[in-house]
């Protein structure tokens, strides 16, 4: 992609059938599954229907990556943005899409006068923390085991266990590491580790270190704790949120 590095990347609202097409089509091309398991078109226009979001990056007129966001509320918290996809072509990735159109979410759902946006992942995915925590300032105070039910990762069958990723969309914290500063944080009571998934692994040996991590986040999060920062290459810093 050394020729597409030079040329505008462009960002805007998925607002059309066609648009939602090219999603889908780039849904397929990130994750393929069966067509029962991808989102299909007319979700994107629930999403755009009732409050939600969907947006593409476009070179020149291809889609290299999109977002897909839907409203949502829970007791205690009040109305809120679910993040719900972020995919970006293989060719096009660690070129800043996905953080660009991570920004453009914010933008509009401040616009639109929400404070907070969740999405799920998956805690073994060491760079996606990494994004999530380091580079958006999202925390994490929660760990839903099998949220998805059981998923074929390539290895083998294994349980959909995901962290929930919070993004304050207006918090200092939030703001500061958007502006490329590092966040305050509080004093750092626990550390838990992911090990880096070999290739080489089977799928017996990733679900044992699943259930590891899992019970590690279980314990600390039952303290009350919170991640709220993430060392590369694969460890949770967890302390004290106020």
């Amino acid at each position: 992609m050394a020729g597409s590095q030079a040329r505008l990347i462009t960002t805007r609202l998925l607002t059309t059938a066609a648009d939602y097409r090219n999603a889908v089509a780039l849904e397929r091309e990130n994750w393929p599954l069966p067509d029962i398991e991808l989102v299909p078109v007319h979700i994107f226009m629930v999403a755009a229907m009732t409050g939600g979001q969907s947006f593409g990056a476009f070179d020149g007129e291809r889609m290299v990556g999109f977002t897909l966001a839907f409203p949502a509320y829970r007791h205690g918290t009040g109305p809120y943005l679910h993040s719900h996809m972020l995919a970006v072509t293989p060719e096009y990735r660690n070129c800043g899409i996905g953080r660009t159109l991570k920004l453009e979410q914010r933008k509009k759902a401040l616009a639109d006068g929400l404070d907070l946006m969740e999405w799920t992942f998956d805690p073994l995915e060491l760079k996606n923390a990494y994004f999530n925590i380091e580079r958006l300032g999202a925390v994490v105070r929660r760990y839903i085991p099998d949220a998805y039910g059981p998923r074929e990762t390539g290895r083998g069958v294994i349980p959909s266990d995901r962290l929930v990723a919070e993004w304050e969309l207006s918090s200092r914290r939030v703001e500061s590491v958007i502006a490329g500063c590092a966040p305050e944080r509080p004093h750092i009571e626990a550390r838990i580790e992911a090990p880096e998934i070999s290739a080489a692994e089977g799928v017996e040996r990733l679900i044992e270190i699943q259930a590891a991590v899992r019970a590690r986040f279980s314990k600390q999060f039952g303290r009350g704790l919170a991640v709220i920062g993430f060392e590369r290459p694969g460890t949770y810093l967890l302390g004290r949120l106020e």
